[in-house]
């Protein structure tokens, strides 16, 4: 597929009353396939005369974008499950292998998915990668059938991936929109819209096996999702905008990489956000595998919690400090792990789902919590100056701030393929899933840990209020 690149951009107009004779494409200085040359969500009188109305009207169709994306990113978690051994001829284990490729290549796509924003336009991008969630879906349709083999399935499985980068570039383009004050609500709108296409897509997982029953051909769920992503390409294409003052700042990408708290951040987010897509790609398989007859009734339970939650983190980290916020998830969701093992030792069904549920939404809760940590850490090494800062600019930090959002979000979504590799060889080894969440409880631990450590302990050189 072939992908315009952006045009050069024109000189910006001087800047003056807004007359309000003009048309919305002269105040924005929009030019062919919806390039806006005039973007300056800043100024107060461009933003309340036509700047709102131009954001939200991107922001609604890249999350309806970005939603259907995390849809079908995890839609095998879905299909799985009506994949029963003694006709598909996978075993738990196999099924875990499936749900693992597209969890590893949607980490992987999402730093390039990044970038592609100020390389070929937000609208632009948002369009192409829509129409790449038919690949995965047209092949799917074709190929799966019983007697497919495992490699090829491995293969078409992996390639649902795409949908996992659709995240990151809806992110960073979205955050070209906004104003400074108004970022955090617009992101986390965005953020938490795509995180619920983890919990619809279970929904309409179950809704299409309660009225088709048990034998459901998987296949139904791609008669329901190819028409969903023709719609939102055909919407992104019609209603969203480029814009020509989207610059990548591989610049401060290389610096945050260097960075001291880089890894500690990013270790976090393996901790929350990992083991949220990770549980969501995996919590119908650990259900059936436990015996549960119907998994899919209320699999979809926890990802909804954990999507619906994760505003919520950020707001408690605002009143309380993210680090401490992010200390006390860690605490919990530990807590948690031990009940979720206990309930899959003694076979209790309800106790397992409960408390698997608590599990996701703790990890929503820290998703919110440790994103808040981000800008607070470079706020506070501004405040604090020194070597920490040098001479850096509350400009340069926010740059530096971004880049760590993208950084962290790649890396932590690379824990989804880790919770999968944990169950899994879990259950290769002891036929169950208790190893894992021996893992899951010591890898908790050590997130609290490293965050008292290095944001809450009393010391000289701890940074305040991150």
């Amino acid at each position: 597929m072939s992908v315009p690149t952006r045009p050069d951009t024109a000189p910006a107009p001087e800047l003056g009353a807004v007359a309000p004779t003009l048309s919305e494409d002269e105040l924005l200085q929009r030019r062919d396939h919806r390039w806006i040359d005039r973007w300056e969500p800043e100024d107060p009188e461009f933003w309340d005369a036509v700047g709102a109305r131009t954001a939200k009207r991107n922001l609604v169709f890249s999350i309806l974008s970005e939603h259907v994306g995390f849809s079908v990113w995890v839609i095998w978690s879905v299909m799985v499950l009506f994949m029963p051994e003694p006709v598909w001829g996978f075993t738990v284990t196999d099924k875990f292998l499936l749900t693992t490729t597209p969890a590893l290549l949607g980490s992987l796509v999402r730093l390039p998915y990044t970038f592609a924003i100020a390389k070929f336009g937000g609208r632009n991008w948002t369009v192409v990668s829509a129409a790449l969630l038919l690949v995965p879906a047209v092949v799917a349709l074709f190929l799966l059938e019983p007697g497919v083999s495992f490699g090829t399935l491995l293969v078409v499985t992996a390639i649902a991936g795409v949908g996992g980068g659709n995240f990151a570039s809806s992110m960073a383009n979205i955050n070209n929109f906004y104003p400074q004050h108004l970022k955090g609500r617009a992101l986390g709108l965005n953020a938490g819209g795509g995180n619920l296409g983890v919990a619809v897509v279970q929904i309409i997982g179950a809704l299409v096996l309660f009225a088709n029953g048990p034998t459901t051909d998987p296949r139904v769920m791609l008669y329901v999702y190819i028409p969903l992503v023709l719609i939102c390409t055909a919407l992104a294409w019609s209603q969203m905008d480029n814009l020509t003052m989207a610059k990548n700042d591989k610049g401060a990408l290389r610096a945050v990489a260097r960075h001291r708290h880089t890894a500690i951040i990013s270790f976090l987010y393996i901790g929350t956000f990992g083991s949220f897509i990770g549980f969501g790609f995996a919590f119908g398989q650990v259900l059936a595998a436990a015996g549960a007859e119907r998994p899919i009734y209320y699999v979809w339970l926890g990802a909804l919690a954990g999507s619906l939650i994760r505003p919520v983190g950020g707001i408690l980290a605002d009143r309380y400090k993210g680090s401490t916020v992010s200390f006390c998830t860690f605490i919990a969701m530990t807590v948690a792990a031990v009940v979720v093992a206990f309930a899959a030792d003694s076979g209790s069904i309800p106790l397992l789902a409960a408390s698997f549920t608590v599990l996701f939404m703790l990890t929503g809760l820290g998703n919110g919590s440790v994103y808040k940590m981000i800008p607070a850490i470079f706020h506070a090494e501004l405040l604090r100056g020194g070597t920490d800062s040098g001479d850096r600019t509350a400009q340069q930090d926010r740059r530096l701030a971004s880049a760590l959002v993208g950084l962290a979000g790649a890396v932590g979504a690379f824990g989804g393929v880790l919770v999968q590799v944990a169950f899994r060889q879990s259950f290769l080894s002891y036929g169950d899933g208790s190893a894992a969440y021996v893992a899951f409880i010591a890898f908790y631990v050590a997130c609290a840990v490293l965050t008292w450590a290095v944001y809450l302990r009393p010391s000289s050189g701890r940074l305040a209020g991150v």
